[in-house]
């Protein structure tokens, strides 16, 4: 956050001065022109009489001994409104009241962020020098989505309506989300502004591509949910304005911090550290929000809320009632003394100098019959339990006022209401504010005289003695004057009531111009927009009629509706979203003991004596398995088997319905996809498969190709920016065989489906139909082309529209990527014609085409995109700018790879079929007849890219370069070469295993074999008796 800069404190002027100075006197006495110190110029005030010198000298003791026995180590309270949400108000220590010189007035309170975080978005857009010139074609309008958590009639939504009336009128496109309907709805549409309202989830379910949008405008804490989304890529990147006006989070943020519920605070914390920047209509949110800070605040002041409030309360009470309600009697006269919301210890002492500058209209207010008086004092400042209030009724009697005339009130109660009855307010603090006191504009909404001092920011709104009374401030004895010129015989004077009359009509519509330029000026500073977008005019071309009042006018039909809650309504909301988070922890908590109560002891000793066995029979395996004889091959072999084995163990696992049905189909088609985000809009059908471009992202249960296991280079973030659904094409293409078994394969963008452009029921009935009979042959067939695409209202030939979402160096890049590719030394035109002929090309890669040409694309596309990425490498990742963007861009050259398939589908001589993705029509697009002469064949021909592509892999194989080179990283490396090395080494060991073979047959034959010496012969049954007979023969 800004910090709050407590620079060193310049001495201050004076607080109490003369009403006239006497030169001559000043001559005659020459100790006055001597140097004095702030309280001796008070004591020897000249027009100061002596009884008031003894008075205020009594004040002053009378003020230390009550501090020493009502606030012990003090002067006042420290700071109650601050300290609770982190020491904001930054006091090294308290002093006593006799130093007078070291009392803080509140000089070093300040919020800066708004310069520095000007300055930083100033900082990111510095232009680099880039090696060709960037162009804006300025096509379509930037984009914005406003995002409100309902449509109920309350400020937030007229300031929002007249900041978006300001925008269109300098060339903004909105569109307007709502988590509830309301009645503001119709008050959108009379805007011609399109509402959505959305599911209020706290998932990221939420159906709605953000990346449409050049910007986010997001309404209220009401609307943290919608964060759950914004956080998920891919949508993290987005420009984020979250405008805050409640302050019923930071009061029950300090629950949170009291009560240790800290994974409540890191929740909201997440949430605004998402935020690129957060809106603040004041300088003192910001500080009750410090708890949340992430260095992103910013202070747009102006609000019609205290307009609203007043014509809200003045619709539903009757005034003199609200006087007897609040103790008051209906012919009492009432001063309000307000003040900053800021606290600092110098403000009892400024409270007691006004205090001193109302007492001589006691007497105008004094009864006759008793001692009572109709003037009535009250001091709005800090709680109502704040033990300030003792001092502000010990300093009134002291001064002489009246035992209950002049009380405290806090500023947590109902100070609408109280400054309603109010018959005159003066603001009796004397800090230079930054905006404008909104207390001040309250009061004069309600059509009250106002009296403050020629503060800088309170002189730039009130004229005195034309809409409000100005004081000098460092003459508080001229606020007497003023007092006797606002009042007379007990009521307010005609100027008064001319001034209240006058000051009523322009704080209804205070510091509108500041709040719509700065929102207009914000989303300049923030918001990057690309090539193909027009930029808004400047602030300057605002109308004025916009910036002179709020739209009061289009909510005049509803008006009866003003009864909305909005403080209910936002405690709601923050008690549902701890709910939420309680009930999130709860079922965490309680799986390990869902777990531990659904086994019984029994089932636990079963499931230990079933691992012992299968531990006993595991061991008994491997003690057999060592003492088999087993041949051991090279180390490629048994990488090669332990990979197959692998497979085969894969293969085993239980196929759901979708991936058998897949098998028998001739087409599947993959959805890459990139984060959280993206997943409403992927397909859960047996025809569609999806491929997650992070691993961290992929679909839970799902059977979604993992691209960067199947193409390590995706794993890097360049990469897998840069080439974006690229990266899964490359992915899907190396080793296809092992994933795809399908003759025809296609590809469908997830924004696609968020656009409604993807294929209907029908239309996949009518391109399998055309695949199965074989209708147009080999083709692509395309169902998203470039004359419906938002980036092309023009309808402008392919190579223009090209150029202007690629900052005018489309052309440049496509032709010199070709040079580099093809090796072409002379000067020759490198850009293959794209005729306008009157048809379409396909756009956000969704198409589908034969198996055999996506891997002949594949070849073209890795070297085409070798030969990009070795001209822009370098100047884009060091500085993060390329000459295809207008700033600082991730994507890069993404933009240009997603026309390049019809690049290569019209020079290669392929059929492009355009399908309607609702009907399912189908209708041939640039025929081959027209063609001719304009193809460029021969450069796309696949013997032409199969003879580089064996190039290239012979140059890697056999030279091993060491330079930094991306095509090997695209897919596999494969030549002729390769194979026959890989032929000969097959039957060298072939014919080694043969000769083993021979020699072992060889070596048994040759083997000594012992000759035989007698055999031994079996009497017969008859002999077996003489036992001392044996027969033994010799067999030579």
């Amino acid at each position: 956050m800004g910090s709050l800069e407590v620079g060193i404190p310049l001495k201050r002027a004076p607080l109490l001065r003369s009403l006239s100075s006497s030169s001559g006197r000043g001559d005659r006495l020459p100790f006055f022109r001597k140097p004095r110190s702030r309280f001796a110029r008070f004591l020897l005030f000249e027009k100061v009489d002596y009884l008031q010198w003894i008075c205020t000298i009594a004040v002053f003791f009378f003020v230390v001994v009550l501090f020493q026995m009502f606030l012990p180590g003090s002067v006042m309270e420290k700071s109650g409104d601050f300290e609770e949400f982190g020491g904001v108000i930054r006091d090294d220590e308290w002093v006593k009241f006799k130093d007078i010189k070291g009392l803080d007035f509140g000089d070093g309170i300040r919020f800066e962020p708004s310069s520095k975080l000007l300055e930083k978005f100033q900082k990111e857009d510095t232009q680099v020098n880039l090696s060709r010139p960037t162009v804006r074609t300025g096509i379509r309008k930037p984009q914005l989505a406003l995002i409100f958590a309902d449509q109920s009639v309350e400020p937030g939504q007229l300031l929002m309506v007249s900041v978006a009336l300001s925008l269109q009128e300098i060339g903004y496109a909105i569109k307007v989300y709502s988590l509830e309907d309301g009645p503001v709805r119709a008050v959108w549409k009379s805007l011609g502004v399109p509402v959505t309202i959305l599911r209020n989830s706290y998932k990221a379910e939420t159906a709605v591509d953000w990346l449409n949008y050049d910007g986010i405008l997001v309404n209220s804490v009401g609307t943290k949910g919608i964060f759950s989304c914004l956080l998920q890529e891919p949508f993290k990147s987005l420009p984020v304005i979250w405008t805050i006006h409640e302050r019923e989070l930071a009061l029950r943020s300090r629950q949170y911090i009291s009560n240790g519920q800290i994974q409540l605070i890191d929740d909201w914390r997440q949430a605004f550290n998402r935020a690129t920047v957060v809106v603040f209509p004041n300088y003192f949110l910001p500080m009750m929000y410090s708890v949340f800070d992430a260095g992103n605040y910013f202070v747009i002041p102006g609000s019609p809320d205290q307009a609203w409030e007043s014509n809200s309360l003045k619709a539903v009470d009757n005034q003199d009632d609200l006087l007897v309600k609040m103790g008051y009697g209906r012919d009492d006269f009432v001063i309000a003394i307000v003040g900053s919301e800021f606290s600092y210890n110098g403000l009892w002492l400024e409270h007691a100098f006004v205090l001193q500058a109302l007492l001589p209209l006691f007497s105008d207010f004094q009864s006759n019959n008793n001692s009572s008086s109709h003037l009535k004092v009250s001091i709005l400042r800090g709680n109502s339990s704040s033990n300030y209030k003792v001092a502000v009724e010990a300093i009134a009697l002291k001064l002489g006022y009246p035992k209950g005339t002049v009380e405290h009130n806090g500023i947590d109660g109902d100070v609408n209401r109280f400054l309603s009855i109010s018959n005159l307010v003066i603001y009796g603090s004397f800090l230079e504010e930054q905006s404008f006191p909104e207390i001040l504009i309250q009061a004069m909404c309600f059509g009250k005289p106002i009296i403050a001092p020629d503060l800088a920011m309170i002189k730039k709104y009130v004229d005195d003695r034309v809409n409000g009374f100005l004081f000098p401030k460092e003459n508080i004895g001229v606020l007497t004057q003023v007092l006797f010129q606002a009042i007379s015989n007990g009521k307010l004077s005609p100027l008064a009531q001319n001034v209240a009359s006058i000051g009523k009509g322009p704080a209804k519509n205070l510091m509108v111009t500041e709040t719509i330029e700065g929102y207009a000026s914000l989303l300049a500073n923030v918001l990057k927009f690309p090539s193909e977008v027009r930029p808004p005019k400047v602030v300057a071309d605002i109308p004025t009629r916009l910036k002179d009042e709020w739209q009061w006018h289009l909510f005049d039909e509803i008006i009866d509706s003003r009864d909305f809650n909005r403080t209910a309504k936002t405690y709601s909301f923050i008690d549902e979203t701890e709910e939420h988070m309680n009930h999130t922890n709860g079922e965490s908590s309680d799986v390990g003991r869902s777990i531990d109560e659904a086994f019984s002891y029994t089932d636990w000793e079963e499931e230990k004596l079933i691992e012992m066995i299968n531990a006993r029979k595991k061991r008994e395996d491997e003690e057999l398995k060592d003492r088999t004889d087993q041949w051991h091959g090279t180390w490629e072999e048994v990488y090669r088997n332990a990979k197959r084995a692998d497979r085969a163990r894969n293969d085993l696992r239980e196929r759901d319905d979708r991936e058998l049905e897949r098998t028998g189909q001739p087409l599947c088609i993959y959805e890459p996809y990139f984060g959280e985000g993206a997943w409403p809009f992927l397909h859960r059908n047996s025809l569609y498969r999806g491929i997650g471009l992070s691993t961290k992202g992929r679909r839970r249960g799902e059977d979604d190709v993992d691209a960067p296991s199947r193409l390590p280079l995706l794993s890097t973030h360049y990469y897998r920016d840069i080439l974006g659904e690229f990266g899964a094409f490359f992915a899907i293409a190396n080793r296809i065989d092992r994933i795809h078994k399908n003759a025809w394969i296609g590809f469908q963008s997830w924004r696609a489906t968020a656009r409604k452009a993807s294929l209907s029921k029908i239309a996949e009935s009518s391109l399998l139909d055309a695949i199965q009979t074989k209708k147009y042959g080999d083709a692509l067939y395309f169902w998203v082309h470039m004359d419906k695409d938002p980036r092309n209202h023009t309808q402008q030939d392919f190579w223009s529209f090209c150029d202007s979402i690629n900052a005018g160096n489309c052309r440049f890049a496509v032709s010199e990527a070709l040079r580099r590719m093809y090796g072409i030394k002379h000067d020759l035109d490198s850009l293959p014609p794209m005729p306008m002929d009157g048809n379409t090309w396909s756009v956000m890669n969704s198409w589908a085409m034969p198996t055999r040409s996506f891997l002949e694309f594949i070849m073209f596309s890795r070297m085409f995109v070798d030969a990009l990425d070795a001209q822009m490498y370098d100047e884009h990742h060091q500085s993060g700018h390329c000459y295809l963007s207008l700033h600082k861009d991730r994507h890069c050259y993404s933009r240009v790879l997603e026309l390049l398939v019809n690049v290569w589908a019209y020079h290669s001589a392929r059929r492009m079929v355009y399908i309607n993705h609702e009907s399912g029509l189908m209708q041939e697009k640039h025929k081959l007849k027209s063609r001719k002469g304009h193809m460029w064949i021969n450069w796309f021909s696949y013997t032409t890219l199969k003879s580089m592509d064996g190039d290239l892999a012979e140059e890697f194989d056999t030279d091993h370069p060491t330079r930094r080179w991306l095509w090997p990283s695209t897919g596999e490396v494969f030549w002729q070469g390769l194979y026959e090395r890989e032929q000969k080494l097959r039957h060298r060991q072939k014919e080694k295993r043969k000769q083993q073979s021979k020699d072992k047959i060889a070596r048994i034959r040759k083997r000594s074999r012992q000759k035989i010496i007698g055999k031994y012969i079996k009497p017969p049954p008859e002999d077996r008796g003489n036992s001392s007979s044996t027969t033994s023969a010799a067999t030579l």
